[in-house]
């Protein structure tokens, strides 16, 4: 994908969430893996979104809704999740586009190290 980064942080995708889905890097933080998971969302990257999911909450497969476009995040509220912790939250509107047009998906999600690296737990 040429363009910007569909996470919101205004970079190229490839310098940006690109990085993280190639698995050049790992997120430092709760709140770039939050960001990388959404792009990840818009770019239907299963296998990263499952390589990034915490293995007790992981779900075998995902499927893609065919009619529904991500197209914006927004962090409301964080708590933790910075380079020297184990866990956090990431508080966020997830916005998206259906046939019937614009809506917003509003969630407060957990994330936890697992083998060092931040991974999605599941929502509070």
């Amino acid at each position: 994908m040429s363009g910007r980064c569909p996470c919101g942080l205004g970079e190229p995708y490839s310098e940006c969430c690109g990085v993280f889905h190639r698995g050049e890097k790992d997120a430092g933080t709760a709140e770039l893996l939050m960001r990388s998971r959404f792009s990840a969302y818009a770019m239907r990257d299963a296998a990263y979104l499952l390589r990034t999911w915490h293995a007790t909450t992981r779900p075998k497969t995902l499927d893609f809704d065919p009619g529904l476009r991500w197209t914006r995040l927004e962090i409301v509220g964080k708590t933790g999740g910075g380079p020297f912790h184990t866990e956090g939250t990431v508080e966020f509107n997830a916005h998206y586009r259906t046939g019937d047009g614009a809506e917003v998906m509003h969630e407060n999600s957990s994330f936890v190290r697992q083998d060092g690296n931040w991974v999605y737990l599941k929502a509070v």
